[in-house]
């Protein structure tokens, strides 16, 4: 029986990619800080080549913003383009959520409800340990599992990629929650939304939202 050939692994464009969005997420990399392809190469021992394809999937990510003339830099979520990604997450969410109670009404199904389960004890374990990148990407993980519960691949493949936005963005509702405080909030908020009351999107988004804004007025961090 012939042997199976191995997986093909990440590219090295994909690793640098990697590489560069964990140090974009953690601020090691500041909002606005020029990505100088020369410098970048160098340090990462790649061709020019491989950096243009990792600097390409943080451009789609909009992690990165690339000019004519001007250059890489890494992307600063200013206020009204956080507001209006939130806007925008906001229609989505709203969206599945009204498809999934027009097709299930309050009864959800085993699935679904295990899907979200799984989401929020994933949030509530990262939290408990003080791993906050962990926690930011549960914290997608519920939202996505709200989503993709909709049975809509259109509207699940939009919010995917939305997914390293919002990891940038849960930089600044870090200061205001306390450990198991976000897990909580989300369990109250699903319940909110099994109940029927798909405003509730509108209501949990306005408050994150408002969070970092006024974090930002008294100076905290900046995405």
């Amino acid at each position: 029986m012939p042997s199976r050939r191995p997986e093909p692994g990440p590219t090295a464009a994909a690793v640098l990619a990697d590489t560069l969005r964990t140090r974009i997420l953690d601020g090691t990399l500041a909002p606005g800080e020029p990505l100088r392809q020369e410098e970048l190469s160098s340090h990462h021992d790649v061709s020019r080549h491989t950096l243009r394809t990792a600097l390409a999937t943080l451009t789609a990510e909009r992690l990165v913003v690339a000019e004519p003339y001007r250059g890489a830099r890494v992307a600063d979520l200013d206020d009204a383009a956080l507001v209006a990604l939130q806007q925008l997450r906001c229609a989505l969410e709203t969206e599945a959520v009204r498809l999934l109670h027009d097709a299930h009404g309050a009864a959800w199904p085993a699935a679904v409800l295990a899907d979200v389960d799984r989401a929020l004890d994933a949030l509530e374990a990262a939290e408990h340990a003080g791993d906050w990148p962990g926690t930011a990407r549960a914290h997608a993980g519920v939202h996505r599992a709200l989503v993709d519960a909709a049975g809509s691949p259109r509207i699940s493949e939009v919010c995917a990629g939305l997914d390293a936005e919002l990891l940038l963005l849960l930089r600044g509702v870090r200061p205001h929650y306390g450990p198991g405080a976000l897990a909580a909030e989300h369990r109250a908020y699903v319940d909110a939304l099994r109940s029927g009351r798909v405003e509730a999107v509108r209501e949990h988004l306005a408050r994150s939202t408002a969070l970092i804004l006024e974090g930002r007025r008294q100076g905290g961090p900046q995405q």
